[in-house]
């Protein structure tokens, strides 16, 4: 059922069925859901010591997966406004040179993981489980599964990954996740928008009611960027009795 929702919205790009929501649009606490119609937004639930409860299932509405910036639809290849602060990413000379050449910028192989922040605006829901020394992130795509570790404040020395390593912590009502180690082989989205192992990621969780999160990322890599910047959207509880589905990918598949 999912695949078939990803085709129809790559193929009806020039009819706008796919509504997608941008970096600019900041929802406001009691706007409806996409996923939950007619249903008006609840008070933010907290836990007992008094933090924003985050548990759940949420997914983002957005075709950035496709291209982080705003893009030109074409066959098979959606448009859409682009979730990138200003419109822009800001590439070293040689870093942009790089990206407009595929033969040395080649695409994220099939199946592997997407990386941080994509993960979080891919086409796919995910899970947040939240406790009191750590909060998992489990993504319906390649059963990918995150922690954001309460428990510490100092990164762990290890080999590099696709999702690094993240140390949280509160600020207010937001959550603020610190992620670094990773390796360099993930995209940012199908475009070719890329990063190197220097890449740091810094998350900000903002909860606006009971089914919206303010999502924001801000990405520094001083071997491909010029200057730290910021791509962020909306993140929205899933409907009432949506479940995680199994995710079968083989290499002969292409990335969503």
């Amino acid at each position: 059922m999912r695949r078939t929702i990803l085709i129809a919205c790559a193929l009806s790009v020039t009819l706008g069925l796919c509504a997608q929501d941008s970096w600019d649009t900041v929802p406001k606490p009691g706007d409806p859901d996409p996923f939950r119609p007619g249903e008006k937004a609840g008070p933010l639930p907290r836990t007992r010591d008094g933090k924003p409860d985050l548990s759940g299932i949420w997914e983002a509405r957005t075709l950035a997966n496709w291209d982080i910036v705003k893009h030109r639809g074409d066959y098979g290849y959606p448009g859409g406004p682009g979730i990138v602060e200003g419109d822009k990413i800001p590439y070293q000379d040689g870093a942009l040179k790089k990206r407009s050449e595929p033969a040395k910028n080649p695409p994220a192989s099939p199946c592997e993981l997407p990386g941080v922040p994509r993960l979080t605006y891919m086409p796919y829901a995910f899970e947040i489980v939240q406790t009191p020394r750590a909060i998992h992130a489990v993504y319906e795509y390649a059963h990918a599964w995150r922690i954001f570790h309460l428990d510490r404040t100092a990164h762990i020395a290890e080999p590099p990954t696709f999702d690094g390593d993240s140390v949280a912590h509160w600020e207010g009502d937001t959550l603020v996740v610190d992620v670094t180690g990773f390796n360099a082989e993930t995209r940012l989205d199908l475009a070719g928008d890329f990063h190197s192992a220097q890449l740091h990621v810094i998350e900000r969780y903002t909860p606006i009611d009971a089914n919206t999160i303010w999502y924001e990322a801000t990405l520094e890599d001083s071997k491909i960027y010029t200057r730290p910047w910021k791509l962020r959207l909306p993140l929205h509880r899933q409907a009432k009795g949506f479940e995680l589905g199994e995710y079968d990918c083989t290499a002969l598949e292409s990335n969503p």
